[in-house]
């Protein structure tokens, strides 16, 4: 059974820093992609950055030079590095592994 589960989300203020971390079992992450999404209330998720198997790298143009995502197969865990947070980045963010296996999400809120 494949389990994906997000979690490093929390409240932090403008300017601040978090680290989400994707904790995978159940599948090889080596040979997948691992991309982050996020959606905030009333809107359509949408695609954050991405890290293909080989350490491409691709972020939305939004959190370009703020956000930084890694993958540490070894430990079958991916994460995403999110500076200088701004009140806009506040959503849900969500863990895909390739293109089937969600997570369940971990709530990140920017705000004084």
């Amino acid at each position: 059974q494949v389990q994906v589960a997000e979690s490093g989300g929390g409240l932090v203020q403008p300017g601040g820093s978090l680290r989400l971390s994707c904790a995978v079992s159940g599948v090889a992450i080596s040979v997948r992609d691992i991309a982050w999404y996020r959606q905030s209330p009333g809107k359509p998720r949408e695609f954050v950055a991405r890290i293909s198997r080989v350490r491409n790298t691709q972020y939305a143009g939004s959190v370009e030079g703020r956000f930084t995502i890694s993958r540490d197969n070894p430990k079958s865990t991916a994460y995403l590095q999110m500076n200088s947070l701004k009140p806009e980045d506040t959503a849900t963010y969500y863990c895909l592994v390739g293109s089937d296996y969600w997570g369940q999400g971990t709530l990140v809120i920017v705000s004084e």
